[in-house]
């Protein structure tokens, strides 16, 4: 298995196309990131573009790179639309080229005879690949490799579920030692990252085009992640929510380790059930977490601590992992809501109105109030927003009176125009009636609330204050360092404005 690399070669840069043009395109993208690329001649259209592929493959400079060739047929979940033989003939064609590894499916493999490859002139070494694009099966009864397969590697690639079929097939790579571990989806996204970390010998990546869901590009695996990089002294961050896709909070904690070189990275996970992720806690060796919608109240109930301000609000955004296991946590929207406003506003004399009741309108809410603005609630869900207003001594303002009465400042608080949908306002032009519109959406930066309020002549603040505010405070009480502000302020706005990212520094040695 050690002629699959090590180091950053144990990055697979997949590269899929439907013509040779864009494939070579990519292999000369890829090779400037990693030695290890994996070439889909299934994805390509006809058979005249996998000669033109192999034509430009044989003028590589072969010594340099490891070449993988993959001829996935359609009943195995890849695109070749031909039969076996026509498939080991495209894997021949690639020994020839200069690949030195191919992979080929079990089902291809069980219908050979002897169930073995060994007999054709495919690339000299074998990846024996399995893949369940419905679940993660029950990896000790139901993976049954052929007896006389004699493959040089083994990969298992299957859909998770949950949280807890991503930790599963973690732990079948730590048992087996030489194998690779691919948890497909969204929800496995995470342990993909840390495949490498926990035993994987290869971590996947497109350079453009995914051809597996739940995948990481290339460039984030190694430079956002730095998946390469990670070992068992790793520190692991992450933000939990449902949806979580959108959220930049990976791009602002990881420019921050990266600039301060702390070994730790930072992972999304697609939560839906609160108990999953907190039972792979200890599995991936979490040591604290950003809470997102719709859990920020949910996690109340699984905390030892909870400081007095968190308790209050009765939401928490973040979360410390002590080390006993235990939870404690806070909340820094708080933070985030007065950084914005307080250099615009002031708070003391002026009545602000939170569209929405959520856990960040309580946020909000508690920190207007206890900065002594007069707080005013109008949210659909009418007894929610009366409990809100009750704690923090403000008043219900019904829908219908936003056409009529004004504010100095009106926050909207619901996730309604926050990407992809960003094209929808939760309020109309005829409902803003005050001098300042805050939107704690930050992505988009200039949500379709603050152009209309732009274009009414309104002051507006973009949610990206608040998430850079609450963000900073997450980062500092877990690592008990000052954050690089400006890093993660440059990373963040790079992407809003639509910059192209700069990379992020790879830190020399990680700690």
């Amino acid at each position: 298995m050690s002629g699959l690399g090590t180091g950053v070669g144990r990055i697979c840069a997949v590269v899929a196309a439907p013509t040779a043009l864009e494939m070579a395109a990519d292999i000369r993208s890829a090779v400037r990131q990693t030695p290890t690329v994996e070439l889909r001649l299934d994805w390509l259209a006809s058979d005249a573009e996998r000669s033109k592929l192999l034509a430009f493959v044989r003028k590589l400079p072969l010594g340099r790179y490891r070449l993988l060739a993959t001829c996935r047929r359609k009943g195995a979940g890849g695109r070749f639309a031909g039969n076996i033989n026509a498939q080991l003939y495209w894997l021949i064609q690639a020994r020839e080229a200069g690949c030195q590894w191919c992979d080929i499916e079990v089902e291809t493999l069980r219908k050979l005879p002897e169930q073995s490859a060994r007999g054709y002139a495919v690339p000299a070494r074998i990846m024996l690949s399995v893949h369940d694009f419905q679940r993660t099966p029950d990896l000790s009864k139901s993976i049954r490799l052929p007896p006389y397969s004699g493959v040089d590697a083994v990969k298992i690639a299957a859909h998770a579920r949950t949280i807890k079929d991503s930790v599963r097939l973690l732990g079948w790579a730590q048992r087996s030692g030489d194998c690779i571990a691919v948890p497909m989806g969204e929800v496995g996204l995470p342990a993909r990252i840390l495949a490498l970390r926990e035993g994987s010998t290869l971590a996947y990546a497109p350079v453009s085009a995914a051809t597996a869901p739940g995948q990481v590009s290339l460039h984030d695996l190694m430079h956002l992640y730095r998946a390469h990089e990670l070992n068992p002294r790793t520190k692991v961050f992450g933000v939990i929510g449902d949806p979580v896709g959108h959220s930049l909070s990976p791009l602002l904690h990881n420019s921050a380790f990266v600039a301060k070189k702390v070994n730790a990275v930072y992972l999304p996970f697609l939560v839906k059930d609160l108990r999953d992720f907190l039972s792979a806690i200890p599995e991936f060796g979490i040591r604290g977490f950003s809470i997102t919608l719709p859990h920020k109240q949910t996690i109340l109930k699984y905390l030892k601590e909870c400081d007095s301000l968190a308790a209050d609000i009765g939401a928490v955004n973040t979360v410390v992992v002590r080390r006993d296991g235990s939870l404690a946590g806070s909340n820094t929207d708080y933070v985030g809501v007065l950084r914005s406003l307080e250099k615009k506003l002031n708070l003391a004399k002026s009545r602000v109105l939170l569209f929405g009741a959520g856990g960040s309108a309580r946020a909000a809410a508690f920190a207007l109030g206890r900065a002594g603005a007069s707080v005013a609630i109008c949210a659909r869900r009418e007894r929610v927003a009366r409990e809100l207003a009750r704690a923090v001594g403000g008043e219900v303002v019904p829908r219908r009176a936003l056409r009529t009465e004004s504010f100095d400042a009106l926050l909207n608080t619901t996730p309604v125009g926050m990407y992809p949908r960003s094209e929808i306002s939760p309020l109309s032009l005829g409902e803003l009636h005050c001098r300042i519109v805050m939107d704690l959406i930050y992505r988009p930066e200039r949500t379709q609330l603050l152009k209309l309020a732009a274009g009414k002549g309104i002051v507006i603040v973009s949610g990206v204050e608040m998430f850079l505010a609450q963000g900073i405070a997450q980062w500092e009480l877990w690592t008990r360092l000052r954050a690089p502000e400006a890093a993660m302020r440059r990373a963040v706005l790079g992407v809003l404005r639509g910059e192209t990212p700069a990379r992020v520094p790879k830190p020399r040695r990680p700690r």
